[in-house]
């Protein structure tokens, strides 16, 4: 019985173009609105928290018809621009507080100048004392407290 009916699910999806990032990452949303839904309904005495469970039920439908549309869409170029758009965003955003990340992870043990002539990031390492420091894009000496 469930072999037939993965079959004919099977035969369904060929040519529609299925789930990626995108949807997986809306119906994440879809969970946490549900979840924060029954939280706000336990708690309608507060102000604001009405607006809220009647925004979610809006939203509800609308995301859920979205990951449905982009499920058993036949227009498979169309929704791999869309999840290709949605993957650059994320690594936009990823490797901006990646990069964060790491630059915090250097301060420990180096000091971050700034050339004063070109803008060149230098790192030097801490409990030297005042050293003077040269810049290896344009040479520039200065001095700096490590």
């Amino acid at each position: 019985m469930f072999k037939n009916l993965r079959y004919r699910l099977a035969l369904f999806m060929q040519g529609r173009y299925g789930t990626d990032q995108l949807s997986r990452f809306l119906s994440l949303i879809v969970i946490i609105l549900i979840v924060l839904d029954m939280l706000a309904n336990a708690f309608l005495a507060f102000p604001g928290v009405r607006h809220f469970v009647h925004f979610s039920g809006i939203a509800y439908p609308i995301l859920l018809f979205i990951i449905y549309f982009r499920t058993f869409s036949r227009n498979i170029p169309r929704r791999y621009a869309e999840n290709q758009k949605f993957l650059a965003f994320k690594s936009r955003i990823s490797s901006f507080f990646g990069k964060s990340g790491h630059n915090a992870s250097q301060r420990i043990e180096y000091h971050i100048y700034k050339c004063p002539q070109c803008g060149q990031k230098i790192r030097i390492p801490r409990g030297k004392g005042r050293i003077m420091v040269r810049c290896p894009k344009c040479s520039t000496e200065f001095m700096k407290q490590s």
